[in-house]
């Protein structure tokens, strides 16, 4: 029985079964991954087995099926995750256990991004163990490097452009905890969870359920005004491309264009952030696109839906 109970079951394998997929691994022993998978499975050896591995998963292409279908390994890497939640509430995280947690996060976000394993990771609903970590706000730098390692296993998901992880992310609470990051957290996290929320307004479904009521919308809309008045006091090019695409895509919904029209900050439509787009051409593109959609006249919606507005939709 696969311990994870995802619904598609695998035969599980030792990992140097599982490593018998075919194709290159350059510079690396293969010996030594296999060992270290074995050692995943044991307390005693884990933490070096999971600094090893971390270190070496951009180089074996196959390691995410190797972790995957080798008896008992995501267990132990789920173990490494469960066991760092007393350490959140109260907030008493050390730097060694970050370090070590999200080197198992690492792992976990390779299988992530990997087509052969990604669909399963969904269907053992592995990404809700991380969601305690981006509940959390302490803002030392050990609860900040879990959270920023944590978006970035969601940002593999979202990456991947496909309809199953939006739809499974949208029956969850990763929308409000991206929000809550976008307003408070660092630059780097802030740049992650807007990449996240960009990625599933770029999904149809996605923007038809962020414009469905105007509670979503004024929600999603406040952050982002929050973010645009920081950026214009700390700009941050990187970040600030995020917040515009994810402005422009919410123009494409006739609902939330008709509201943008009263609530887009005023540093969109001036040369606040002239300086800091000097040198992004398609950041300034999409600027121009919004303003341009913004100013085209106001269409009634021909299927008889209300504009987004306060009140009982």
């Amino acid at each position: 029985m696969n311990p994870l109970g995802t619904q598609q079951q695998p035969r599980l394998l030792t990992p140097q079964q599982a490593a018998a997929v075919p194709g290159p691994v350059p510079q690396v022993d293969r010996e030594r991954i296999y060992q270290w998978i074995n050692e995943l499975t044991s307390p005693d050896t884990r933490e070096n087995a999971l600094l090893e591995l971390s270190k070496k998963r951009e180089v074996v292409p196959d390691l995410a099926p190797m972790l995957w279908h080798s008896f008992g390994t995501i267990a132990a890497l789920l173990q490494e995750i469960v066991n760092i939640y007393p350490a959140i509430n109260p907030p008493n995280l050390t730097a060694s256990q970050s370090n070590r947690v999200c080197n198992a996060l690492a792992l976990l976000q390779c299988v992530a991004s990997h087509p052969e394993t990604r669909s399963a990771f969904l269907q053992a609903h592995i990404p809700l163990f991380l969601y305690p970590f981006l509940h959390t706000v302490s803002k030392t730098r050990p609860f900040e490097y879990l959270r920023l390692t944590s978006l970035g296993v969601i940002g593999a998901l979202v990456k991947t452009d496909e309809q199953e992880v939006i739809n499974f992310l949208l029956n969850t609470e990763i929308i409000p905890l991206c929000l809550r990051i976008m307003e408070s957290g660092s630059e780097l996290s802030k740049t992650v969870a807007t990449f996240i929320l960009q990625k599933i307004l770029l999904d149809e479904t996605g923007l038809a359920y962020i414009c469905q009521t105007y509670e979503r919308f004024s929600h999603v809309a406040m952050i982002l005004g929050k973010m645009v008045l920081h950026l214009s006091k700390e700009p941050s090019a990187r970040l600030l491309k995020h917040v515009v695409r994810c402005y422009l895509r919410l123009s494409d919904n006739a609902r939330a264009r008709e509201a943008l029209r009263q609530c887009l900050p005023d540093q969109l439509k001036d040369s606040t952030f002239a300086a800091c787009l000097k040198d992004d051409n398609s950041t300034k593109r999409w600027l121009s696109q919004l303003q341009v959609n913004l100013e085209a006249p106001s269409v009634p919606d021909p299927r008889g839906i209300p504009p987004l507005h306060p009140g009982p939709q």
